[in-house]
């Protein structure tokens, strides 16, 4: 059975959890069950031919019936953490160099600022000397071009190999020392045009910045993820499965709330939760007074619940808003608003980088046996 391969999922039966198990009756009839995700698999004839074609060449079986039931709801949840882990496992080969640190910078919902938040990061990170990419992958609702001052076309240039599509070339901007590498849909369509595309369009436009961009040599990847759960936030998981997600929300229950499910489906991709941002934190008038706009202690209670750390709490101020509408971020700047920016990328510079630890394991296992000895093989 571990032959028979489901054929969307890309993985046997059998680690699947599908295969329940076999009956041999009398006269060589082999009666083979399986749980199918739904009554109604579209796969289910494809499986099933599968099944008594590999079963029914085995010697002694004269026949072969295949019996089908409908999973549980947590034998799905246990066949999909699976899948997700394999895909993870087969992640397509990309020129994003290895010491290049992948941050996805997510939100439950719209309308919470996350977008600004990337490119305010960005341009931090950049001022410090830093070379990051930011990869706008809100295909449809792209809004870095702007906030960052940038306009023109994309530009592809040949394979570096003399072969196979050509490279994508991101825009850049300098600032300072540093410079930012951008991708996005607004590069490749009007602003006021609307991107009209499926989950599985998007996605692709996605791959194709990620996998057939020219990036070069990158300290930070910074992803403007759209908001949500959907198609491009999977595929991302497949294709950056060393990316690590930022959550930004602002202190509102609402919005904390739907950003959990943000930090959710993250781990259920297997991808780790670096830090929460909470932004519109609050309002100062200029007499002095605090203003709770969006009420308060949104970002803390994310924090806790999802064991992550808080990094900022970044107030509404005019001059973000400003910035992004004339292209000059705000963390560029100088006075209240550019230090909040700077404690943030502090705090994103001072959390641990992800590390793999596949390498790691196998040299520890060398250390384990070498101080036991020859005695331990039989162990």
């Amino acid at each position: 059975m571990l032959g028979v391969i489901d054929p969307e999922l890309g993985d046997n039966v059998v680690d699947l959890g599908m295969f329940l198990g076999a009956d041999i009756g009398a006269g060589g009839l082999v009666r083979v069950r399986l749980a199918l995700t739904t009554a109604a698999c579209p796969l289910r004839s494809q499986l099933q031919a599968d099944v008594e074609g590999r079963v029914g060449s085995l010697p002694g079986v004269r026949a072969v019936e295949v019996v089908t039931s409908e999973m549980s709801r947590q034998q799905k949840r246990d066949l999909m953490a699976r899948a997700r882990w394999k895909a993870r496992d087969m992640a397509p080969a990309i020129d994003i160099p290895g010491r290049t640190r992948v941050l996805a910078i997510s939100s439950g919902k719209g309308g919470v600022g996350k977008s600004s938040v990337t490119v305010n990061l960005a341009a931090g990170l950049a001022r410090r000397g830093y070379t990051v990419g930011l990869l706008d992958a809100d295909i449809a609702g792209f809004s870095v071009p702007r906030m960052l001052g940038m306009d023109g076309r994309l530009q592809a240039v040949p394979s570096a190999t003399g072969g196979g599509r050509p490279r994508l070339c991101p825009q850049v901007k300098a600032v300072g020392a540093g410079e930012i590498r951008v991708l996005s849909m607004g590069f490749l369509s009007g602003e006021d045009e609307a991107v009209m595309w499926r989950g599985l369009m998007l996605n692709r436009a996605v791959q194709h910045f990620i996998e057939d961009a020219d990036w070069g040599d990158l300290d930070y990847l910074l992803v403007d993820m759209p908001p949500g759960t959907g198609d491009v936030q999977m595929g991302l998981a497949r294709m950056l499965p060393r990316a690590e997600m930022l959550i930004v929300t602002t202190p509102a229950l609402g919005a904390q709330k739907v950003a959990s499910r943000a930090a959710d489906m993250a781990r259920k991709g297997y991808l780790r939760v670096a830090g929460v941002i909470e932004n519109m934190s609050g309002f100062t008038d200029p007499q002095g007074a605090h203003h709770a706009l969006f009420g308060s202690g949104g970002g803390a209670r994310l924090a806790e619940d999802i064991g992550a750390p808080l990094l900022a709490q970044i107030p509404i101020r005019p001059e973000v808003s400003a910035g992004g509408d004339s292209g000059n971020p705000a963390a560029l700047g100088s006075g209240d608003t550019a230090a909040d920016f700077a404690a943030l990328v502090d705090a994103v510079v001072a959390v641990a980088p992800l590390v793999e630890m596949r390498d790691c394991t196998a040299r520890l296992l060398d250390v384990v046996e070498g101080a036991l000895g020859p005695k331990s093989a039989g162990v």
